[in-house]
């Protein structure tokens, strides 16, 4: 007799797909909110969400999503958020403790270039030599990364798991359950429906013929920056678009050096396909909408239509902002497509997108006139 794969065949997963994927979508919408007072013009709930967080829940939800977040990072997909909590209550500790110790393994010690992918492979890591104290495992992430993204205060709170694996578990699980219950949970019966409408309109492309980039390119909506985005379509097998409703104008991701990449954006409808979706339709409007709403950014724009090109310190000296305050608005606008980013003499450079304004008129228009 043939064996058996003579008679089964296994259908390849596409290369590029969109998704609803609910535990990346539910996990990535708690991470927004432990980055709600560094990012504007994330939606609503977001904002919301953070600012009901009592001060003990944010100190929690900081160590769970910044010191412990490899640990639980989803790796595969599942047909809903609690179905993947239940299953980081059945594993073994150790487990997730490893898993977060080999991502940070993975990372490339610095100095490095920041489009540097990381190791196809964990290096050997020598365990005992890692957690033997909280300063050792401070040096071991330091070795990795810039000081100026760690919190040696919430890393050293994590290592104090990380050393009790079941203490490690029970604090994820306990937290994840608590945030979906009170939460996220009614949030997401909400806007469901509103991404699988985003996931119908995408699945009528056809990206067969597209290369990764092309796709991407397509779902997203706007220009990327190819150097960035390489190594990803490169390394990986899949990647998987996520439509999510809090995200506003940036794209999430999620990889832990497996052969699936998720990527998530803000739920939109894809050009020239007839799908009616007014909720989509409106919540794009609301993000684009909202990176205009701003007397500060409208200033910023002006100023680079009137002089062209400028670097983001000459914009701060025109304007008179803040260092942090210039960050966040040109992150926002570069974010909903108004401003092109580039390096220029090792800072970065920030020119207008006139196509973009238009296009955001048009699609006013659009919904509320019809035209």
């Amino acid at each position: 007799m043939p064996g058996q794969e003579d008679f089964i065949e296994i259908p390849e997963a596409a290369p590029v797909s969109v998704a609803l994927e609910p535990a990346q979508n539910a996990f990535h919408s708690l991470v927004l909110l432990a980055k709600a007072e560094d990012l504007s013009g994330l939606s609503d709930w977001v904002t919301r969400t953070a600012d009901a967080l009592t001060p003990r829940e944010r100190k929690r939800h900081k160590l769970v999503f910044f010191g412990l977040y490899f640990a639980m990072l989803p790796e595969q997909s599942w047909p809903s958020f609690p179905a993947y909590v239940d299953h980081l209550a059945t594993r073994n500790p150790n487990t997730l403790r490893d898993k977060l110790l080999a991502v940070y393994a993975r990372h490339p010690p610095l100095p490095h270039d920041e489009n540097q992918p990381w190791y196809d492979k964990v290096p050997p890591i020598d365990l005992e030599a890692i957690l033997k104290d909280v300063d050792s495992y401070l040096d071991f992430l330091r070795e990795r990364y810039d000081v100026t993204k760690l919190d040696a205060e919430v890393e050293a709170q994590a290592y104090s798991y990380i050393v009790d694996p079941p203490a490690m578990q029970d604090l994820i699980v306990s937290h994840l359950r608590k945030m979906w219950d009170e939460y996220l949970a009614p949030e997401w019966e909400q806007v469901e429906p509103m991404l699988q409408d985003a996931v119908k309109a995408f699945q009528q492309v056809d990206f067969s013929k597209m290369s990764k980039f092309e796709a991407a390119r397509l779902i997203i909506g706007q220009e990327l920056e190819e150097k960035k985005w390489d190594w990803v379509f490169e390394r990986a097998e899949r990647v998987v678009f996520v439509p999510s409703a809090h995200l506003g104008p940036y794209l999430g991701k999620l990889w832990a050096g497996g052969d699936t990449f998720w990527v998530l954006f803000g739920a939109r409808l894809p050009e020239g396909v007839p799908f009616h979706a007014p909720d989509l339709s409106r919540a794009e409007i609301v993000v684009r909408l909202s990176a205009l709403a701003d007397n500060s950014r409208l200033r910023i724009l002006k100023l680079i239509s009137e002089q062209g090109e400028l670097a983001s310190q000459e914009i701060m000296t025109s304007l008179g902002f803040s260092q942090s305050a210039t960050s966040r608005h040109l992150t926002q606008l570069s974010a909903a497509g108004y401003l092109s980013e580039r390096r220029c003499n090792g800072a970065k450079c920030y020119q207008l997108n006139p196509e973009r304004i238009e296009s955001t008129l048009h699609a006013v228009s659009n919904f509320l006139l019809g035209k």
